[in-house]
């Protein structure tokens, strides 16, 4: 193996002497990658370019390389990742138009609050959008807290799942502008449900490959699943709910939590030790 990679262009090894602001990245964290930490199933990272090499049940051929998560590849997966939802949650209140008017001078009251009741339906959608889009961006966060690394594979995932969150505010645009039309929320369910699957095939995956930072037992893994999938059976039942009512297809969003708690009692293990096992 070559030298370690540094942060500048100076392309010193990083057995290099060097300090102040010059410091090699490698160099300022041998401690880590230098040392051999293990994750689940026996793969090893000891160097932030040591080839993964999958254990043999792992579905990932070997030769893909970790990114350990204390290395800079790891925080640009992270830091990426927030930006994309940064933007999403914040282009939803785009669809919200402040009122204008043509004639001059201030509107009256009544007149303004005409304009304004107009866009009620779309501030309602905009706050549960940002509600949704931030229960995400929790679960997707804890999710992210209990890896170790990440590689090529779960990187890809990742960003088919970003691809969804990135698509959320033309939904919530749509209920906004159409709030009582059924094909609105249908839209809506069907790209939340995406989402929601994602997550679920995220956590398999890492947990087949051995990226999770510790081994967690297969009745965590199993609630962990049950967990991450609930709100696919929510999202897919409103949907032909939303032909009946759309408003009540839209509470059954709402109530996930809800129907979270159920299942934590039907598997046994609540979801607050799941979180705690996953994410340490």
């Amino acid at each position: 193996m070559g030298p370690a990679w540094t942060s500048g262009d100076s392309g010193r090894p990083a057995g290099a002497r060097a300090s102040g602001s010059n410091v090699p990245f490698a160099v300022r964290t041998a401690s880590i990658y230098n040392s051999e930490t293990s994750v689940a199933k026996g793969v090893r990272v000891d160097n932030v370019d040591q080839p993964f090499t999958a254990p043999q049940d792992s579905p990932r051929r070997s030769g893909w390389r970790l990114r350990h998560s204390d290395g800079i590849e790891f925080d640009r997966v992270i830091f990426f990742t927030d930006a994309v939802y940064a933007i999403a949650m914040t282009l939803l209140i785009i669809a919200v138009e402040v009122p204008e008017f043509d004639v001059e001078g201030p509107p009256s009251i009544d007149v303004l609050w005409h304009s304004i009741s107009e866009e009620l339906p779309a501030l309602f959608s905009f706050f549960l959008g940002f509600w949704l889009i931030g229960r995400f961006w929790m679960a997707h966060h804890g999710f992210f807290a209990g890896l170790g690394a990440v590689n090529r594979t779960l990187i890809g995932l990742n960003l088919l799942y970003l691809s969804f969150i990135a698509v959320l505010p033309y939904p919530t645009g749509l209920i906004g502008n159409y709030p009582s039309n059924p094909l609105s929320v249908v839209f809506f369910a069907v790209v939340l449900s995406l989402v929601s699957t994602m997550e679920t095939v995220m956590f398999t995956y890492a947990h087949r490959a051995g990226l999770l930072r510790r081994p967690i037992s297969a009745d965590v893994f199993r609630a962990g699943v049950w967990q991450s999938a609930i709100p696919v059976v929510v999202f897919l039942l409103s949907i032909p709910v939303a032909f009946v009512s759309s408003f009540a297809a839209i509470v059954m969003w709402v109530l996930t939590p809800v129907a979270g708690l159920i299942v934590d009692r039907l598997s046994g293990v609540p979801g607050a030790d799941v979180r705690d096992q996953i994410e340490g």
